[in-house]
């Protein structure tokens, strides 16, 4: 019989799946496993995989040889979106013993229990339908006392084009205002003092419970023992002018939106099926700089397409750079199994495709500075991080502008009003504390 005792996790992806490896680590604990880190010998390997891109794809499978080489006789698992997407491909990968798809991979506790009970000789595969993934299940991340993610959806009921994710977690669903506020106030009372509230699709919250996310942010908005709520991603169809005008006035949603363009080509955004126009996305960001003139703005955008001409690309790339936006997270587009997009004509040639994503993470770079010089002399609060490097500490102001001090070990965990100096070469900002 099979004595597992230590547990390692490793996770590919978003912050969600982030949320969701902590959720699985303290069923283990809770369960009377040790969570110890790859390099320590574990008996059970916890592999929560990605599939947005072909890299992440691949990645997995690196992990896993890494895993087998550091105990070839431990227990291997992998879950995730990948594990539900394509198991039998990951079945060919030497060394791994249990796949679990979405159905499966909350309660890969019992079913490593089992295991226990016996001696596994071929790869266990529990996939499942997608189309019968109905229940949501909360969790957060616990191990950084600072910031901590909240999981408050899951799913998708868009068919944007180039998109794995809707056939890899289900269909949109979320908790309830009252169970959500009821995690919210678990989180209150450990260290963390900022939460970042997460999910696929997170404007779709509430939809089936007749609720909505501006419900949930202004229960949150009331609830004492946390600093900070951060909104990680939200959709411009989805965020509200309520919304907007909610964080505005709030008393801890922080002043940053991270808002999906995917492209600045109105021919684009219909072939990709975005369930928005370039004005309704001008608008947002309109909104929310006339009320917060200092908010942060991201931007997540697709380069190279199907059908992107030099003339679209072009479109995006003006429309970005005249665009009053922070940051840009680029994404090369990739062919994905069991999407539309791989039969739209005029596929991007993989060179343009790189030398575009270059150009636009150029002008992100620019953006930032710019952001950054804007900031210059202004006075916010920074949450201090534990993290220190050559003498130094680090945190973000609440418009998420990264600063760096002398390392003092009473400032970890605490929240200061400081002021903006200057940036330095690092391209981070130096402060003066109040």
């Amino acid at each position: 019989m099979i004595q597992y005792k230590k547990v390692a996790f490793y996770t590919l992806g978003c912050k969600l799946n982030f949320s969701e490896t902590s959720g699985i680590a303290q069923n283990f604990e809770k369960g009377g496993y040790a969570k110890v880190e790859f390099e320590e010998t574990p008996d059970v390997f916890v592999i929560n995989t990605c599939s947005v891109t072909d890299n992440a794809d691949k990645k997995c499978r690196n992990i896993v040889r890494k895993a087998r080489n550091i105990n070839p006789k431990a227990f291997v698992a992998v879950i995730g979106c990948y594990a539900q997407l394509k198991p039998k491909e990951i079945s060919t990968i030497d060394g791994v013993n249990l796949i679990l798809g979405m159905n499966e991979k909350f309660n890969i506790l019992e079913h490593v229990e089992k295991l226990e009970k016996e001696t596994p000789c071929e790869t266990l595969i529990f996939e499942g339908d997608i189309k019968d993934v109905n229940e949501f299940f909360p969790s957060y991340s616990l191990g950084d006392r600072t910031r901590t993610f909240l999981k408050v959806q899951d799913g998708c009921d868009y068919s944007c084009t180039f998109c794995t994710i809707p056939l890899a977690r289900g269909k949109s669903r979320s908790n309830t205002i009252k169970q959500t506020v009821k995690t919210a106030k678990e989180i209150a009372e450990s260290q963390a003092r900022e939460v970042v509230l997460t999910g696929v699709n997170l404007g779709d919250f509430g939809r089936y419970n007749n609720e909505s996310f501006y419900d949930l942010i202004q229960e949150l908005d009331n609830l004492n023992g946390v600093d900070r709520f951060r909104i990680s991603s939200i959709e411009p169809n989805l965020l509200t002018n309520e919304i907007i005008d909610k964080v505005a006035k709030s008393k801890r949603f922080v002043p940053h939106f991270h808002i999906p363009l995917q492209s600045g080509s109105p021919e684009l955004l219909k072939m990709m099926r975005r369930r928005y126009k370039q004005d309704v996305y001008t608008s947002r960001v309109e909104k929310i700089k006339e009320l917060m003139p200092h908010c942060c703005i991201g931007v997540d955008v697709i380069v190279g397409f199907p059908g992107e001409t030099e003339e679209r690309f072009m479109e995006t790339y003006n429309y970005l750079n005249e665009l009053d936006v922070s940051y840009f997270h680029v994404f090369t587009y990739s062919e994905r199994d069991n999407t539309f997009a791989p039969n739209l004509k005029n596929s991007v040639d993989k060179k343009i495709r790189d030398e575009r994503s270059k150009m636009l993470r150029i002008l992100s770079a620019k953006k930032k500075r710019a952001f950054y010089q804007g900031n210059i002399g202004k006075s916010f609060p920074v949450l201090f991080e534990a993290e220190k490097n050559n003498d130094k500490m680090f945190g973000f102001t609440s418009n998420y502008v990264k600063v760096k001090t002398d390392f003092n070990e009473s400032l970890v965990n605490t929240v200061k009003q400081v002021t903006l100096k200057e940036i330095d070469r690092d391209g981070l900002f130096l402060v003066d504390i109040h």
